[in-house]
């Protein structure tokens, strides 16, 4: 046991509330006795970091603000289609590829701050391919920076969940991510606010390329919070080629059944992340796509994260696979409520009714994002973190080339069906979660 020695007091204050520890004697388990008395200082960049990324990817994502550029500048549906299955793809397909590189990092956050660089760098170069492209070239330009980006996060994924492992003692770090949650919801909220009252007459596409150019520069004030956490040096050997990586990855899935059941939950709740950009386009129809409304939706997001993001965080570190179960549940739940919207009497069949499915879909999409990033920190064993997390994401990151099928599911069959479809998929991923081992027994199965 180490004990956190005395640091600032507006440090140690905001720790102590936005933690939940009030403790004067503090344990540190499952990172370095050097790390112990860095973790306040820590805990608070990171929630920065957290809360910067949270909102930019509200302000310049696939679920919102991207297909609506792309709707109003008339680039074909088919691209606005895949913006979603390319975030999944580019940010777990690859992790594999660099999980065994950035094990020879001796501090691993590096990776990150030149992911976060990268990543503003491109949302900037998607403003230039909106001003000076045609529609179509334009939209396949933009599908093709964003699948550069994501891959970019893939990068980020497998360090800051590393680094995330030294730095946060265990017991925490769902309380952790709870808060760079709800911070980024609520100022995503904030920023919904400010849309729907002083832009709702604005040009539509200038807006949103106002917002993309503010993502870019979250992107790099989170770069520049994560650089200044202090990461104990780690061990730099058995760094693993890809196809070591591979081979050592399918030995896990084969010799470790709790991980297996994990993998296979996180594949069927894909489904409630997958979601947002079908319903953000019926959205649209609804609304008429101007920028107000998408101020609503903006707003409807950050009130999810604001409202699930506590509540998730705590019973993560209690139990993130109930949250991952739960998840599901809400998951399946937007979907019944869109149906009952849909085909029910008229008087159903109204704007702000239908924000209700957004704000249960945020919800479910917040618990399964925190459930299992908190589920592999806790569970892999430290040495190997890296491998865990990145041949998981990988694995459920082709999976998501599948998920691509989705919109044409909408197209042959109604979207009706799809919401269907995504009931069924989120009440399986429920069930599968519900079959898992608790995060600390998952290694022992």
């Amino acid at each position: 046991m180490a004990l956190i020695r005395p640091t600032d007091d507006v440090v140690e204050r905001s720790y102590r509330i936005l933690s939940g520890d009030d403790s004067d004697e503090r344990s540190c388990e499952a990172i370095p006795d050097s790390a112990c008395s860095d973790v306040p200082r820590n805990f608070l960049l990171n929630i920065g970091n957290g809360a910067s990324t949270k909102l930019a990817e509200q302000l310049a994502g696939p679920n919102l603000v991207l297909p609506w550029l792309l709707s109003a500048l008339g680039a074909p549906a088919a691209i606005i289609g895949f913006l979603m299955p390319a975030k999944q793809v580019g940010s777990l397909a690859p992790q594999l590829l660099v999980s065994g590189q950035i094990r020879r990092l001796a501090r691993r956050k590096w990776a990150w701050v030149a992911a976060g660089l990268c990543q503003a760098a491109l949302l900037l170069l998607i403003v230039v391919a909106v001003l000076v492209l045609p529609p179509v070239a334009a939209g396949l330009v933009i599908l093709a920076l964003f699948l550069l980006f994501a891959i970019c996060s893939g990068v980020g994924s497998v360090a800051f969940q590393d680094v995330t492992g030294k730095t946060i003692p265990k017991g925490r770090r769902g309380r952790l991510l709870s808060a760079r949650a709800a911070i980024g919801g609520g100022l995503t909220l904030a920023a919904g606010f400010v849309l729907h009252l002083f832009f709702g007459g604005a040009d539509a596409i200038g807006v949103y390329l106002g917002l993309v150019v503010v993502a870019a520069a979250l992107w790099g004030l989170a770069a520049l919070l994560f650089l200044l956490v202090d990461e104990t040096p780690g061990a730099t050997d058995g760094g693993r080629n890809p196809v070591q990586e591979l081979r050592r990855g399918l030995a896990v899935t084969r010799d470790v059944p709790g991980y297996r059941r994990y993998i296979t939950t996180r594949g069927l709740l894909l489904s409630v992340e997958l979601a947002m950009p079908f319903y953000a386009l019926h959205g649209e129809n609804v609304f008429g796509g101007e920028v107000a409304a998408l101020g609503v939706f903006v707003i409807t997001l950050g009130l999810a994260s604001v409202v699930s993001s506590p509540f998730w965080g705590y019973f993560a570190d209690q139990s993130s696979r109930t949250v991952l179960l739960l998840s599901g549940l809400f998951g399946a739940l937007a979907g019944v409520l869109a149906l009952i919207i849909a085909l029910g009497p008229e008087p159903l069949q109204q704007a702000w009714i239908y924000t209700s499915v957004f704000l249960v879909l945020g919800i479910a999409e917040a618990g399964v994002r925190l459930g299992r990033k908190t589920y592999l920190v806790d569970a892999a064993p430290s040495g190997e973190r890296p491998l865990y997390v990145a041949f998981s994401n990988t694995s459920i990151g082709l999976l998501a080339i599948a998920g691509g099928g989705l919109g044409f599911i909408a197209q042959f069959f109604g979207a009706d069906v799809l919401v269907a479809v995504l009931v069924l998929l989120g009440l399986a991923g429920a069930m599968a979660a519900w079959r898992m081992p608790e995060a600390e027994r998952m290694m022992a199965q």
